[in-house]
């Protein structure tokens, strides 16, 4: 009876990260295992099993979706449902960041989009942005001044590729805020499509300023491209739980570190 008990614990255990895995497009052992209530090699021999069973790829720190890898980009709807907390933290902290009169630009992703409605009561802002979901919401009478990129359309939501590249060389931007898929000391910011990729070190040429906004999650997970060395971060915007190895990592190569409570 015991030995069933442990099975039906693992099954379902293993259900709950496949429904992770389902909703964000990834999952971490750190985050599996708090959340579940066991420990890292837990959750370890269950992505195994899971990896036996073909449900799941295991990366560094994780797993992603089968045949996934470095490539596999989460569509936005999926990407928002992750993380929220921490994503809405970091948006706020970042809108101190803003100014008024000052030419913004704005990256795809769900923290950034978060961002977006902060600055859309922002006087005088000028947005250069290749994010179709940010650039619906500070479209509204009134608000910042919009320019959008152009370009073709990813999963993610983001305008992206030659044109979108071309349009971004010519202007000049105060502060750039950026996501990632992923992050570490050895690869920088990466990102799974390799256009989005070209256009964001395209928008990090243009700007004078960059800031990353990355909940813990991000750290640990590579992507298909690096588009920026996190040497050219200004300042990195991150939550309370970002392990206290990654904290030391980025404070030795970005210029700021900020934290959320």
């Amino acid at each position: 009876m015991a030995d069933e008990s442990r099975s039906l614990l693992a099954q379902q255990r293993r259900a709950l990260i496949i429904e992770e895995l389902e909703r964000g497009g990834a999952v971490r052992v750190a985050d599996l295992a708090e959340r579940l209530g066991v420990s890292d090699m837990t959750v370890r021999r269950d992505l195994d099993q899971l990896v036996r069973q073909g449900l799941v790829q295991k990366v560094h720190g994780g797993a992603i979706a089968p045949g996934g890898a470095a490539g596999f980009e989460p569509g936005f709807t999926a990407k928002s449902d992750a993380s929220v907390p921490a994503k809405a933290a970091i948006a706020e902290r970042a809108a101190g960041l803003v100014s008024s009169g000052a030419v913004v630009g704005l990256g795809a992703g769900t923290t950034v989009h978060a961002l977006a409605a902060h600055l859309a009561e922002v006087p005088d802002l000028t947005v250069v942005t290749n994010s179709l979901p940010a650039a619906d919401i500070l479209h509204r009478p009134g608000g910042p001044t919009v320019i959008l990129t152009g370009g073709t359309r990813t999963p993610s939501d983001a305008l992206v590729g030659p044109v979108a590249d071309l349009a971004i060389a010519g202007l000049h931007v105060d502060v750039l805020f950026l996501g990632c898929h992923g992050v570490t000391a050895e690869t920088g910011l990466t990102s799974p499509n390799l256009a989005e990729a070209q256009t964001n070190t395209a928008f990090v040429t243009a700007a004078r300023r960059v800031v990353v906004l990355a909940d813990h999650t991000k750290w640990g997970m590579v992507g298909l491209a690096t588009f920026a060395p996190l040497s050219r971060v200004d300042v990195f915007v991150t939550d309370a739980a970002l392990p206290e190895p990654a904290r030391i990592a980025l404070s030795e190569q970005v210029g700021e570190l900020v934290i959320t409570d």
